[in-house]
């Protein structure tokens, strides 16, 4: 059972200059506890240019107060209901705060995303996706977006979850404040984002992560090259999810994003029964054929533990380190050191601001 200050110190470790969801497993792992992990941290960041300063307990209580104003609660991450397959990531959210039926998310999901700008019969068909999928059984997962994203949620209600980039009190777009409500109050709404904050660039791929967690499968409906469906898709791939795209017509925009995913190995669907026969066959190894992330994914963080490590290895990791993002087992190959240390290192590292951690595992050097 989770004390309720070992909740209050957890929240505030998250919300820690320089802490992001594997830092903070990281230090759990490393001290046994958020309130140990934050006693830990001023020594831990010693490498940076200044003092190191946790986040402040007063605008942690500001900020539960702000949740429970907002009718949310708090999920942590090793907590019985939260979702089993979101837990898996790496970088899953170690805290997320909620609002609706939390069991929808134990149910099979599939997530169904697309274009903003998308055409008349692209939305009529995500709409139409949703339906078939609910009615199978499967809870849609989205992120409340204009287009295919409000049409999959509107289809499948209330079987369907809303991911969003902003605060679980922030509603974005502003024309989706009714339906965002109502997936609060009869579907779910999960935001990882602090209650208050509203939504910018860098929060939709964190955003699309959870999209692509929640789910076995990831549906593509419409979506151009480059935008946000398609990381989406490919965040799914590299989680060892399904991945499904509708082809359209190479005339149109609009497709050929889709039509870009089937050629990289998506499996191409044209109805809701393929979708669904799909996704139930599903064994853990999917049929579409996308790159998995490379990283040391395999490492037990309890090993932090007993981590024996000192600035030395920690130079000499920094060394190998450029802008340029490199995947961590490639660290421990190129440096020789175990995987524990090694991984101790880039937390000093991330503490310290000198490093990034991109979405897809992969660390480079901040700036």
């Amino acid at each position: 059972m989770l004390s309720q200050n070992e909740a209050f110190a957890r929240i505030r470790l998250l919300r820690s200059p320089n802490i992001g969801p594997v830092s903070y497993r990281q230090l759990i792992a490393r001290f046994g506890s958020a309130a140990a992990a934050l006693d830990a941290l001023p020594d831990l960041a010693s490498r940076g240019k200044g003092p190191y300063r946790p986040a402040a307990a007063e605008s942690i209580e500001r900020e539960v107060a702000a949740v429970r104003r907002a009718g949310a609660r708090y999920l942590f991450h090793d907590q019985p209901d939260y979702p089993a397959l979101l837990a898996e990531l790496d970088s899953a959210p170690p805290i997320v705060t909620c609002r609706g039926r939390l069991s929808l998310a134990s149910d099979p999901c599939v997530a169904l995303v697309g274009a903003r700008n998308a055409s008349a019969a692209a939305v009529k068909l995500a709409r139409d996706f949703a339906g078939g999928l609910a009615e199978a059984g499967f809870t849609v997962v989205s992120g409340l977006a204009r287009g295919i994203d409000g049409a999959a949620h509107e289809g499948a209600f209330p079987a369907t979850i809303g991911v969003i980039a902003s605060g679980i009190d922030i509603t974005y777009p502003p024309q989706h404040v009714d339906l965002q409500e109502r997936i609060a109050s009869e579907g779910l709404l999960i935001a990882e984002q602090p209650p208050g904050t509203e939504p910018r660039g860098r929060h939709f791929p964190s955003r699309n992560r959870i999209i692509a967690g929640l789910a076995l499968g990831t549906l593509v409906v419409e979506a151009a090259p480059q935008s946000g469906s398609l990381i989406t898709a490919r965040l799914a791939g590299e989680a060892g999810r399904e991945v499904m795209a509708i082809p359209g017509s190479p005339l149109d925009a609009r497709a050929l994003g889709c039509n870009q995913l089937i050629r990289e190995g998506a499996v191409l669907v044209q109805t809701p029964e393929e979708v669904v026969e799909l996704l139930q066959s599903f064994t853990g190894a999917p049929r579409s054929r996308f790159r998995v992330a490379e990283d040391a994914s395999g490492f037990d963080y309890a090993e932090l533990a007993a981590a024996d490590w000192d600035a030395t290895g920690t130079e000499a990791i920094a060394a190998l380190l450029s802008n340029a993002p490199v995947g961590i087992d490639e660290l421990i190959r190129q440096s020789g050191a175990n995987a524990a240390g090694v991984h101790m290192a880039l937390l000093e590292l991330e503490l310290s601001g000198e490093l990034v951690r991109e979405a897809d595992g992969l660390v480079r050097l901040a700036g």
